[in-house]
């Protein structure tokens, strides 16, 4: 039988075939088969990682159709007997290329390390024993255990379901998550109602579970459907002006050398040289490097903010960081300490109860769902004894009755009990204990629980009702006879606000961010909480309130309110669309089950490494540790980052522009080409070298200080600007050189590729900042290299190399009268510089 064969229609065989036909057992795999699988069927992705990616990251830096007909045209010229200039463009061009490669192949594996540290786990059985292995190396045969908040590793088989519903919308489009069980199907079941089988990249809402694996990566549902579901994610405004930059950069690049090119033909020029001027005239406008720019300066900047514990799952994500100017989040552990104590667990008439603790110990103790900082509170007090009771079942929490029951027994006898949200308990008891003993109909005293209920809330308390029931001699539970309970009391946690939160808020609010909460709590504990850490709990929206608003009325809404209390999980989603509506840039930190949605409808999706999967899964950015002052942290990381991008797409296109405009006029008015093909790429060469090294530069302060986006025509103007100022400044050399070495082209040709040079390197240090350039300290490394090419192109006349290229050494006073024109031209653009940022806003 094949291994197709063996999985096919795998909702219509029994679990025990299943079981023998993938030759495991409900114990799980051993880990030596494990191992032997996973070389055989290969790692558990959508999309394997490419063996090639170093080649195709090499072939990336000649797709350029510039290059590519650039290489052709070397060709042609070899063709035609002309080796020197063939070789001199072809040496250029792979150096510029290799170094392109060198630093997008050290960013990618730079990222790929970086993204190993949040890898999403699942936990199988192996060896008898459970353990948790990255999702990736699940295998076809492992038995896997499932717990609310799992995602679903790959195609199963339920073995094992306890209430266990899974949200199936990624795969379906079916909103609302499906109710699994075991069983045996018709082969022709349709995929939705496969309620046997689970499926990769969908997860877990609520209940547990236990499945076998039948097929991964490719093989499975997802994997068939994925080149028709292709997954895109929606561009980043980041994305969107690097589009938009490219388009631009493209429409003048075109023009231009359209222009030159039917210029120098009409002048009579040789057409070998008047093409290759062309393309070296176009190469020399476009910013080659700008990919490898770009991917290096998000490489750094991830690992920069890995250092403040801040992991960047997908690197475009990091400049919606940057430009965030609003967060959404759960007060739990950003707002408070996120480590629930248990404040007090009163009866009805206010007093201590035993009885509540230890029915509170018993429901926390053997509740098998995931972790939770309010099981881990009750526990913690270490004072009630379960040894006497045995554990029979449990009905798990979920998102929509919010509240958890177990059914313990002891001497025989069965009591259900269950812990939940105050009013998702309350409604399932027709009586309370008022005291030991005795019990009153619920409405007799309706009105004093809820009271009291309140008043535990304004004192920021987070309060959970405690329900029982007696269940004779019954074994199992539903969620149905949750019914006609007894109310037995109050559960009180407290969760105090962080020491310096009050100092972070306002740390955000100095960034020029906005921060709004979201929490399910009641709006009396989420006002009592605002208003210790200094939000306006006056403007509170509660979900009721949400829910009979139309979508309209939301947006309107959203901007004058501070705090969202007793939201449902699907409000949450409607929430931060609103606000995205309002032409905000959102952010959402979530770590929860129910924050999926919202984390993939916000800018940034923000989790922190401690989340139920789905939400890891779902998230841009990753916080090693739930805290808003690692998030400031990354936020600034990101707009350095942003800041340094945008300071080498000034530098390339201003510079690289006022070179170009220079040539192309000089190339009218002189008899000669003013700069050969060879010349031209080597200038360009030259004066990458430098910008290379701006992913390490210091950035000033005000340019973290707020929210910036990618602007075109700031970009347009800024590029003409100062552009034309350096061009003022190539034609004034054009006219010393002329004066000075009247029908000397070679000579000519060699002063104008010192000044050209020289003056883009050194400008680099006057437009990287919005300040005066002395009153800017640029990083160590852009300085030295700054240097090292001035140096480079002075020396350059003088080696042996200069002969092939056509240049000649020139005297010393020369050089010294280029010095003062590019001294001249430095001061000039700083004067240029101050105009233009008074007049014209990013």
């Amino acid at each position: 039988m094949t291994n197709s064969e063996k999985k096919s229609e795998f909702w219509s065989v029994p679990a025990s075939e299943m079981l023998q036909r993938l030759q495991t057992t409900d114990e799980g795999l051993k880990s030596s088969e494990s191992t032997e699988r996973l070389a055989k069927y290969g790692t558990n992705i959508l999309k394997p990682k490419n063996r090639f990616n170093t080649i195709k990251i090499l072939l990336s830096q000649f797709k350029s159709p510039i290059t590519i007909i650039l290489l052709f045209a070397a060709g042609l010229s070899s063709f035609l007997g002309d080796v020197t200039d063939t070789v001199i463009i072809v040496t250029i061009i792979l150096i510029s290329s290799m170094l392109g490669f060198w630093q997008e192949k050290g960013a990618a594996d730079a990222f790929e390390k970086l993204l190993n540290t949040v890898r999403v786990k699942t936990t199988v059985l192996r060896d008898g024993k459970e353990k948790e292995i990255p999702i990736e190396e699940v295998v076809p045969g492992d038995i896997i255990i499932l717990h609310a908040g799992d995602m679903i590793p790959a195609d199963s088989l339920i073995l094992e379901s306890k209430e266990l519903f899974v949200n199936e919308s990624t795969l379906t489009g079916e909103t609302y998550p499906v109710e699994k069980s075991t069983g045996v199907l018709k082969a022709e079941t349709a995929l939705a109602q496969r309620t046997n089988s689970l499926w990769m990249g969908t997860s877990v809402s609520s209940g547990s579970g236990k499945a076998l694996v039948v097929s991964t990566g490719k093989g499975t549902e997802f994997g068939k459907i994925s080149e028709t579901l292709k997954q895109n994610i929606p561009e980043t405004e980041f994305e969107k002006g690097v589009s938009r930059f490219g388009n631009f950069l493209v429409r003048v690049t075109v023009i231009m050398v359209t222009a030159i090119f039917v210029i120098n033909i009409y002048l009579q020029r040789p057409l070998l040289d008047s093409f290759l001027f062309s393309l070296a005239l176009a190469v020399g406008l476009t910013p080659q490097l700008l990919p490898a720019i770009i991917a290096v300066n998000l490489s750094h900047g991830a690992r920069e903010m890995a250092q403040n514990k801040v992991i960047v799952k997908r690197l475009a994500s990091i400049e919606n960081l940057g430009s965030m100017d609003l967060l959404c989040t759960d007060k739990t552990g950003t707002i408070t300490e996120g480590e629930l104590k248990l404040h007090s667990f009163q009866n009805l008439k206010g007093d201590q109860s035993e009885k509540i603790l230890l029915y509170a110990t018993l429901n926390a103790y053997y509740q098998k769902g995931f972790e939770n900082p309010i099981d881990r509170a009750i526990l913690a007090e270490k004072k009630a004894d379960v040894s006497q009771y045995e554990n029979l079942d449990e009905v798990p929490y979920d998102f929509i009755r919010r509240r958890l029951s177990i059914l313990v027994s002891k001497n025989g006898s069965s009591v259900m009990i269950t812990k939940g949200a105050f009013p998702n308990v309350l409604e399932v008891c027709s009586v309370a204990e008022t005291e030991p003993g005795k019990v009153v109909e619920i409405s007799e005293v309706k009105g004093q629980i809820e009271q009291k209920f309140e008043e535990f809330s304004r004192k920021g308390l987070r309060t959970l009702g405690l329900a029982y029931k007696d269940m004779g001699q019954q074994k199992t539970i539903k969620k149905e006879q949750e019914t006609g309970m007894t109310f037995l009391g109050f559960l009180a946690f407290y969760d105090p606000p962080k020491l310096d939160i009050a100092k972070t808020i306002d740390s955000m609010e100095k960034l020029g961010i906005s921060l709004k909460i979201i929490t399910g709590d009641n709006k009396f504990v989420a006002a009592s909480i605002s208003q210790e850490v200094g939000l306006e709990s006056s403007r509170i929206l509660t979900g009721s309130e949400i829910a009979r608003m139309d979508k309209e009325t939301l947006i309107k809404k959203v901007n004058d309110t501070d705090v969202f209390a007793e939201i449902e999980p699907d409000q949450k989603e409607h929430i931060i669309i609103a606000f995205k509506n309002c032409e905000k840039v959102v952010g959402y930190l979530g770590d929860g089950i129910n924050d999926a949605s919202a984390l993939h409808a916000a800018d940034v999706g923000i989790s922190v490494d401690s989340a139920a999967d789905v939400a890891k899964e779902a998230a841009d950015i990753v916080l090693m540790e739930k805290s808003l002052n690692a998030l400031v942290e990354g936020i600034k990381g990101g707009r350095k980052t942003f800041a340094n991008t945008l300071k080498y797409v000034f530098m390339a296109t201003s510079a690289n522009f006022g070179n170009m405009f220079s040539m192309a006029g000089a190339s009218l008015f002189l008899p000669f080409l003013p700069l050969l093909p060879t010349q031209v790429l080597l200038i360009n060469l030259l004066t990458d070298f430098p910008e290379m090294t701006i992913a390490t530069d210091s950035v000033d302060k005000e340019l973290v200080e707020n929210p910036r986006r990618w602007n075109v025509d700031f970009i347009r103007r800024f590029m003409i600007v100062f552009g034309i100022t350096s061009s003022v400044f190539d034609y004034m050399t054009f006219g010393i050189l002329l004066f000075i070495f009247p029908g000397m082209v070679e000579q000519f040709r060699t002063g104008w590729f010192i000044e050209s040079v020289i003056s883009a390197s050194m400008i680099v240090l006057v437009i990287r900042s919005r300040r005066p350039f002395f009153k800017s300290k640029p990083g160590k490394y852009l300085l030295a290299a700054t240097l090292f090419i001035v140096i480079v192109t002075l020396c350059f006349p003088l080696t042996p190399f200069a002969t092939p290229f056509g240049f000649k050494p020139l005297p010393i006073s020369i050089i010294l009268l280029i010095g003062v024109i590019i001294g001249i031209y430095i001061l000039t653009a700083e004067i240029v510089k101050r105009f233009f940022y008074k007049r014209v806003k990013l």
